[in-house]
Order: C-alpha cells, then sequence, then structure tokens
C-alpha cells in the first residue's frame, strides 16, 4: 500500500477539498513541536458516519480542553466529511478529522496567536486486528501507564496523549502480539492502546472506569446494547490479579470495532458466545 502521503484523492483542509499529495503544513506547525491537535476516528458503512455528530461535537470539546477553540460547527464538519467521502467516492471508509495549531507568529510553548486549522482525510480500512477478529487478538501489557488526569485532560482525544501508546504497541509488536494492554496510574485495569476493553465473569461484564482515558464512543455503544440484552455490566475500578478469573475478553473502538481477545501477557480467554453475539450485534447496528 502507498504511502499516507502519496496517494491519489482529496483531502478537505480548511474550507476547501485538496489534492491529496498538496494537504501539506509549515516544518514550524506549532502542533508539530508541542502536540496542539487533537482528533476523531470515524466510519462509514454504506454511506453513513456511525455516530458522526458525536464524534464531531467530543472533537469540538478536545479543543476546548486544549484551549483551541476550533474554528467550526458541527455542521460545518458534518458537511466537511461527507464532501470529502463523495470526492473519493468511498461508501465505506476510515474517517480521520485532525484540528491543530497551525504555523504562526508564536513558535514557543504559547502559541494563541497562531491559528487553529482543520483537517478531514480518509481511507479505505479493514478490520484493525487483522485475522484477530475471528480467533481472538493476543495482547502484552505495556510498562506504560496511563497518567492521572490532574496531569493531562484525560477527556481530549489529543495527539500528545497517544505517544506513550505507540512506543506500548511498538513494544507487544515487537514480541508478536496484536496491541497492548494498560494499566492506569493506580494500577488498575485501564484500557489498549487505542480501544476500551471488556471482560465477561459468570454472564456478567465488567469494565473498567473511564476516571482516567476516554470514555469512547463504541464502549458507550456497546455498554448500551448489553443493557437491552439484559446483561448487567459493572463500570468499575479492575485489580490486576482479576485478570485470572474472567472468562471472557473484548476490545471496544472505532477502529477495533468488537475484537475479541484471546490472551493478555499469561492469562488466556475464550471466544465465548457472549463476546460472538456483541461483534455480531455491533455489525449489524452500524450498518443498519
Amino acid at each position: 500500500m502507498a504511502a499516507y502521503d502519496d496517494r491519489d484523492g482529496w483531502i478537505w483542509f480548511d474550507g476547501a477539498l485538496v489534492p491529496w499529495r498538496d494537504a501539506k503544513v509549515h516544518i514550524l506547525t506549532h502542533a508539530m513541536h508541542y502536540a496542539s491537535s487533537v482528533f476523531e476516528g470515524e466510519r462509514c458503512y454504506n454511506g453513513k458516519i456511525f455516530k458522526g455528530v458525536e464524534h464531531s461535537r467530543r472533537l469540538l470539546k478536545s479543543g476546548e480542553l486544549l484551549d483551541m477553540p476550533i474554528p467550526y460547527t458541527v455542521e460545518q464538519i458534518e458537511e466537511a466529511k461527507y464532501a470529502m467521502l463523495k470526492a473519493n467516492g468511498w461508501t465505506d471508509a476510515y474517517v480521520r478529522a485532525v484540528a491543530f495549531r497551525g504555523a504562526g507568529p508564536d513558535m514557543g510553548v504559547s502559541a494563541a496567536k497562531n491559528p487553529v486549522r482543520l483537517a478531514v482525510a480518509g481511507w479505505e480500512w479493514g478490520a484493525y486486528y487483522g485475522d484477530a477478529k475471528m480467533k481472538g487478538a493476543k495482547l502484552d501489557i505495556s510498562k506504560w501507564k496511563r497518567p492521572s488526569p490532574e496531569t493531562i485532560p484525560s477527556a481530549a482525544k489529543a495527539a500528545g496523549l497517544y505517544m506513550i501508546c505507540t512506543m506500548s504497541k511498538h513494544a507487544a509488536e515487537a514480541k508478536g502480539c496484536s496491541d497492548a494492554m494498560m494499566f492506569d496510574y493506580r494500577g488498575y485495569v485501564a484500557e489498549a492502546t487505542g480501544a476500551n476493553i471488556f471482560f465477561v465473569k459468570d454472564g456478567e461484564v465488567h469494565t473498567p472506569l473511564p476516571d482516567c482515558f476516554l470514555n469512547g464512543l463504541t464502549r458507550q455503544t456497546v455498554i448500551g446494547m448489553l443493557k437491552e440484552m439484559g446483561v448487567k455490566v459493572n463500570e468499575r475500578h479492575i485489580m490486576p490479579e482479576e485478570l485470572e478469573g474472567f472468562e471472557q475478553c473484548w476490545l471496544t473502538g472505532t477502529a477495533a470495532e468488537v475484537t475479541p481477545v484471546g490472551q493478555i501477557g499469561d492469562y488466556t480467554f475464550e471466544v465465548g458466545e457472549l463476546t460472538k453475539r456483541v461483534a455480531t450485534d455491533y455489525e449489524k447496528l452500524v450498518r443498519a
């Protein structure tokens, strides 16, 4: 597959569709130096972006949390997404909206005078974890921990917060794993590098309380689905030693969708009936 900077197609950038290869920024763009960037990952199914408006709202909220007001409305962002999809002729695609501090008169930590820019790109993307959707992903346990919300704006989907996720996933892949599970700063089970995590025990579902990491939109969707099924969902702090007693496990995220987990470190899980049902029902929901 061609590198992401060398493809045919169109990207929406600051209010206009531009040829893919022309969607560029200057080397002194503030975001490149100080991580002043927020983004959204979304999927379009059969011509409709799943929870697109909710993603656009979260993008604006993330900008607010970084003291970086994005100069577009939810409606304008939605129009940009669909304009990009139409220009590329896609009905099924991954959509990436990214807002960032551009180059301007400030080139230090402070960047209040620099413009906030917005781009919307997309690409055709299959299963994030490949064949793990069928047999269950294998996860490493990261040495890095999700930090305290007193140190970062943990409710923002901010680019800088993914640095330790990239490092964790690189280490996991070097061990032959698909991803890594992370603990939080207190030692509780938190999430994977780009997805939330769920466990099953005795017919009930347990999932970490998102009090220091992103409460994913897919996570919220799946919790709603489980409650409609009559399955009890326990949102709580989960200790590492509890992993041994869980029977099933899955990840959720826009990219991950619903992906079964077969192993985390030395702990193994079955790809059980509830996991399969959630994955199947989610697929039906997003394509409804």
